[in-house]
């Protein structure tokens, strides 16, 4: 089958449209959030599961939050002796269990597709850090950071199809009433400089009602698959 990544800002509707996705698509279909947020996954690392866990008992708030905003990211402080090298420590280790848990959630997406599911992403990592440790400035980025873009970049697996969420920056507030324009709008930009990162890359209006919105976004997967079984065809035909 395929996979299929569902990106755009806070408000735009990607949890719904998956959700609804798993009953509207004619063939097995799986769920994954491939974002940042912690309480918001449904796949994890067993690790990360029993640290949320532990956490919540200690009465940390939920982790829901979306990417950061590559606009505030600011040039790394130097200092030396004992808190540069726990920093650093800190840093490394929370890269390993970063590029683990999207790894494993990677592994998870091969699994269900080897059985025959189209795989829904409910975010990317690319997407969402592209802006922030792919594509930004050098001097405010750590070498962790540096080496989490690197290996985004030129390691992970990209999505067969992207499907881009998009609508006002307005709309987006009166939806869920988080963050600024300014940030929505930057956010919805960021976004739109993905088209030439991926092969196979759909916009789709998302300030229209959602029945609407999910059967366009029904529509533009089947219209995948159908192109994806043609070549295979061709190719098939050709090997003959």
């Amino acid at each position: 089958m395929l996979t299929c990544a569902l990106i755009g800002p806070d408000g735009s509707g990607k949890t719904t449209v998956c959700k609804r996705l798993e009953q509207e698509l004619e063939v097995p279909t799986r769920y994954i959030y491939m974002g940042v947020s912690a309480d918001s996954s449904n796949v994890m690392l067993p690790t990360t599961r029993l640290v949320r866990g532990i956490k919540r008992m200690l009465g940390a708030p939920p982790d829901t939050r979306g990417p950061r905003d590559h606009a505030e990211a600011r040039s790394q402080s130097r200092s030396s002796g004992v808190k540069s090298a726990v920093r650093g420590v800190k840093a490394t280790l929370g890269l390993l269990n970063r590029a683990g848990e999207e790894w494993f959630r990677q592994s998870v997406a091969w699994y269900y597709r080897m059985r025959g599911n189209v795989v829904l992403f409910d975010r990317h990592f690319y997407a969402d850090y592209y802006a922030y440790d792919i594509a930004g400035n050098d001097d405010a980025r750590s070498t962790t950071r540096k080496l989490h873009g690197w290996m985004l970049e030129r390691m992970f697996p990209r999505p067969d199809l992207v499907i881009y969420l998009d609508a006002p920056a307005e709309v987006l507030m009166a939806r869920k009433g988080e963050g600024t324009l300014e940030l929505l709008e930057r956010r919805r930009n960021d976004y739109l400089e993905l088209r030439d990162m991926f092969e196979h890359f759909v916009v789709v209006d998302a300030s229209q009602p959602e029945d609407d919105v999910v059967q366009l976004v029904a529509s533009k997967i089947r219209n995948h698959r159908a192109l994806t079984d043609s070549r295979a065809s061709e190719v098939e035909n050709v090997a003959r």
